[in-house]
């Protein structure tokens, strides 16, 4: 009894000590890993002190707010899609790439954009492209826009006002559009785009370029009919130049 015992411990301590001794020598194994092909939901990129730099994942594992990357929440309001997500040496998300397509009862729908974020903060530029078919009409648009962001923007500070405003919009719509405009006076919230280069949904291919407050002032674009054209308006949006000038 007495030596079954002996040889029992003796072989648990072996059995431990060889996978103590395997599972470290995977771990120090040196160079590149090479694969022909694999199946993965999500990887995340991350530096050696575990920052994450970049999220690629299936619609399933796309984080919207029911976990957090790098200690901070994620947009619990943004849709799921497939694509990347990008975040810089602090941990703040500053950018992605998502892309989506699917039929519909109507026709379909399908889109991507390329975004980056002011630091902490909603995207100075985007290369988006969207394309909508309701029956026999389709809808194609694909611009490069540049945006003006609140100088005091936080995505953190950003979320909790977009909730407060939520839910005092159900209660009192007035007093939302009061709030909002506070907020936006104080520098915390809104943008305005500057500068856009492709199709609107007018069907005009050019460049378009706006004020500080978002309001069109120039337009250099060729309109559905083929036809060259220079814009220039007002602050009440009203052309007050174009080129060819119009003919009666």
């Amino acid at each position: 009894m007495n030596r079954e015992l002996v040889f029992l411990r003796a072989f648990a301590v072996a059995t431990v000590v060889g996978m103590i001794y395997i599972t470290t020598s995977a771990f120090k194994q040196n160079g590149n890993k090479k694969f022909g092909e694999i199946d993965v939901e999500r990887i995340n990129v991350v530096e050696k002190d575990g920052t994450v730099k970049m999220v690629i994942t299936n619609v399933e594992k796309f984080p919207n707010g029911n976990d957090k990357i790098n200690n901070r929440p994620t947009n619990e309001d943004r849709k799921k899609r497939s694509g990347m997500l990008f975040f810089n040496e602090d941990g703040i998300e500053c950018g992605g790439f998502i892309y989506d397509g699917e039929k519909n009862a109507k026709g379909h729908s399908s889109g991507l954009s390329l975004t980056y974020d002011q630091y902490d903060g909603d995207q100075v530029m985007q290369l988006m492209t969207q394309d909508h078919q309701q029956g026999d009409k389709r809808f194609v648009s694909s611009t490069l826009a540049f945006n003006d962001r609140p100088s005091k923007e936080s995505q953190i500070k950003t979320t909790a006002i977009m909730k407060e405003l939520k839910e005092l919009g159900k209660k009192d719509p007035k007093a939302m559009q009061l709030k909002q405009k506070e907020y936006e006076e104080q520098g915390l919230i809104d943008g305005v785009p500057r500068v856009m280069l492709g199709k609107t949904r007018s069907q005009n291919n050019g460049l378009f370029l706006f004020d500080d407050k978002g309001q069109p002032k120039a337009m250099f674009y060729v309109d559905k009919e083929n036809n060259a054209k220079l814009d220039f308006f007002d602050d009440k949006g009203n052309t007050i130049a174009s080129f060819p000038e119009k003919t009666k």
